[in-house]
Order: C-alpha cells, then structure tokens, then sequence
C-alpha cells in the first residue's frame, strides 16, 4: 500500500474529512514533515471511493463553502487495519537494516 493512502485512511480513522482537511491534518500531525500534494490526493480519493473504501456526500464547511467529506467505510476500516501491520513490518526491517548496515 502507497503510503499516501494509509495517510488518507488514518485521517479519516479519527472521523470524516474534506480534501483540504486531510492536507491540513497530515502536515500537523507530521509538524511539517509530510506533504499531500493535491494532484496526488484526489486522483487517491475518487479511486479508494470507487474501490468502496471511502464514501463521500457534499458537505458546507465552517466557513460556508461546499465540499465533499469523505469517511471510512467497514471496507475502509479493514484496509486501514491491514495497512497498519504492513506498515509496522516494514519500519520492523528498515530499523533492522539501520541497526546492522
């Protein structure tokens, strides 16, 4: 799994989100580290929807403007999960390949 879509898919473990959300809530939570380019993040939306992994509906934000709010799906939740573990295997071998290189 692209590391992208764990990105999107752990955001919108803690609830739903708008594009714009998902950007802001990965470059805080990284403290600036990550980056979500959006010619990267809606091409990743509109695909994990079509796959069933998100749902979406049109929303009005805070500040009055129309967005779509994406959420997990039961599908969605079960990929995040799988995610996870694939992903704490891989950080497992690169940390061995940094103690022993």
């Amino acid at each position: 799994m692209a590391p992208l879509e764990l990105m999107i898919l752990k955001t919108l473990d803690a609830g739903p989100n708008h594009g714009f959300g998902i950007t802001t809530h990965v470059q805080t939570v990284s403290r600036g580290l990550l980056d979500v380019e959006e010619g990267s993040l809606y091409p990743a939306l509109h695909r994990l929807e079509k796959e069933g992994v998100l749902a979406s509906e049109w929303s009005t934000t805070p500040a009055g403007r129309k967005a779509r709010l994406y959420r997990l799906t039961p599908v969605g939740r079960k990929r995040l999960a799988k995610a996870q573990e694939q992903w704490a295997e891989t950080a497992r071998g690169v940390n061995r390949l940094m103690r022993f290189a």
